[in-house]
């Protein structure tokens, strides 16, 4: 089998473009890290485009070790001791359990309860959960299990659901796409516990990558996230002609 490079890759994007007559790519929210930053950009001012980028947000992401307390040693001490403290009284208020949900069958009582938590976690994710988004969170979900990147975690103490992490898992990283959690056990820490115990098992199933996602929220480096920033890149050209 022939092996195309990812620069050749790139001029036949770019002749294709140009062949249809298209002068202007917008990549409107990428990664500084990632390849079409790394290698596209380059190959294409090479070639005459002209390239402009601008940041836009952050994201935090972080490479997981292999093991959790490997995990817990590269956060900084109060991080650390925070987590091991609210981590010891969580387990002292009942029995703990982390389920993940992964299969279409288990999913609709699954993202009820998901759905629930949400709104009860606080106002503004009340309001923001109404109209059509739940239909949307179901409907992601369900497209996220068909495929096989959904990972559900919901997070029970005792018999009672008292948060719920929505995860997709792809290409050995974990994305943290939202999460909610019952206020009344908010002395608990659920919210923040629920993603700890998410990351632990991350961890033990042998994932490279934790990322949290956009957003600059101050737990997403408390739990070990460094910043990527996210660029809006535009591409121009006069005309690209190449031999590929």
């Amino acid at each position: 089998m022939t092996t195309i490079s990812a620069t050749t890759w790139i001029l036949r994007l770019l002749d294709h473009l140009d062949n249809e007559g298209i002068r202007r790519l917008v990549l409107p929210s990428v990664r500084e890290d990632a390849s079409a930053t790394t290698a596209l950009l380059p190959v294409a001012r090479q070639w005459g485009a002209r390239v402009h980028c601008a940041r836009q947000a952050q994201l935090f992401a972080m490479d997981l070790p292999g093991s959790w307390e490997a995990y817990l040693e590269g956060l900084r001490g109060k991080e650390r001791h925070e987590i091991r403290r609210k981590l010891r009284r969580l387990e002292e208020a009942g029995r703990i359990n982390l389920r993940c949900v992964r299969s279409a069958a288990a999913l609709p009582a699954a993202m009820d309860t998901f759905i629930r938590l949400f709104r009860i976690n606080r106002a503004a994710k009340a309001d923001f959960m109404t109209g059509s988004m739940p239909a949307f969170f179901r409907r992601l979900a369900e497209k996220m299990a068909a495929v096989g990147l959904l990972r559900l975690y919901l997070l029970d103490l005792d018999d009672v659901t008292i948060a719920a992490v929505l995860c997709f898992d792809h290409h050995a990283t974990v994305y943290l796409y939202n999460n909610g959690y019952d206020a009344a056990y908010r002395r608990l820490s659920p919210g923040l516990l629920s993603k700890v115990l998410t990351i632990r098992q991350s961890i033990r199933e042998g994932r490279q990558t934790f990322d949290f996602l956009k957003g600059s929220e101050k737990y997403k480096q408390h739990l070990g996230g460094r910043p990527v920033n996210l660029l809006r890149c535009e591409l121009e050209w006069d005309s690209i002609r190449i031999n590929t």
